[in-house]
């Protein structure tokens, strides 16, 4: 799969977002707000909570109990806020670089309150996953194995780039599954702690995006990691996109929904969807929808008829 398209479009973004900063206080704390709610719901959504976007942005900043919902629902939601704080404290007081004792810490947030037992440390037996085509490796072999990933991805001796490192350090945790219990979460705030040391926003998984995510952790256990490495790298587009949106005065294109860009070029709707699926056009999610832009269209216009 080629990435060359999607790569230089984050790298011309992250230029922009770069000469922007500082970045006002109001606004980054608009940014902040925003993204710690919307991350805090769609990675627990993703591992079965029920939580609405809407009923965790009240639990979060309301302090309001949703009807209904179980205590551990609640208690997910404001560990998962708490721990991307922690994140937060970590990319502004220290090097880059991810360690043992910090995702211990995170680990140990992450399930506060829930299973104070297993908080924090590895696990100590055999674990098995519904739906996933690998076994997880003895516990006997956690520690070292984690060792190795530390040293791996904060040495990085392939030279890869920031996307597809993030991509196989965030898969090979998953595959380790170093706990009895939290590692996705886990997994996604420690893939997210590397990315906000090196300067980008937070890239979010999305809850419509779970079926799909899933298959590309799949593939990976087979040494695919083309998709995984696409559905990041559309995650970090689409954060960039919005800091964006947020700080600059004359944005360079209005997004708007393919079936309007439909209309504008010779593209149905459905070649565009594809188009942005690929990571061959700028485009991002709006709930369930993609979203692009004129420029985007007929950069890739050019493309075709040059």
């Amino acid at each position: 799969m080629d990435f060359d398209n999607i790569i230089d479009r984050i790298k011309e973004k992250k230029k922009r977002l770069d000469r922007a900063r500082p970045l006002p206080k109001a606004v980054l704390k608009n940014l902040k707000d925003y993204f710690s709610v919307e991350w805090t719901y769609n990675s627990n959504a993703i591992e079965g909570n029920t939580l609405t976007l809407r009923e965790t942005q009240l639990v979060l900043r309301e302090g309001i109990t949703i009807k209904g919902i179980s205590l551990r629902e609640h208690f997910e939601a404001k560990n998962h806020e708490r721990a991307i704080e922690y994140l937060e404290d970590l990319v502004t007081r220290k090097n880059k670089g991810i360690l043992e004792k910090e995702i211990f810490s995170v680990h140990e947030l992450v399930l506060s309150g829930i299973e104070e037992d297993y908080a924090g440390r590895y696990r100590d037996g055999q674990v098995r996953i519904t739906g996933a085509n690998f076994v997880p490796p003895n516990s006997l072999k956690v520690s070292d194995l984690m060792e190795e990933l530390f040293n791996w991805v904060n040495n990085n001796p392939e030279n890869l780039d920031i996307i597809a490192l993030v991509a196989r350090f965030h898969h090979r945790f998953v595959w380790i599954h170093p706990f009895f219990d939290g590692n996705g979460r886990t997994s996604r705030l420690a893939m997210n702690l590397i990315l906000m040391q090196q300067g980008f926003p937070p890239a979010v998984i999305l809850k419509h995006d779970r079926k799909k995510y899933y298959e590309a952790l799949n593939q990976a256990n087979n040494g695919e990691y083309n998709k995984l490495i696409l559905l990041i790298a559309q995650t970090i587009e689409r954060s960039l996109d919005m800091y964006l949106e947020a700080i600059e005065t004359k944005p360079k294109a209005e997004y708007i929904s393919l079936s309007k860009l439909a209309k504008k070029f010779p593209f149905s709707q459905e070649y565009l969807s594809l188009l942005a699926r690929t990571g061959k056009i700028d485009a991002y999610k709006q709930g369930r929808n993609w979203v692009s832009n004129e420029i985007a269209i007929e950069r890739y216009l050019k493309t075709i008829f040059n």
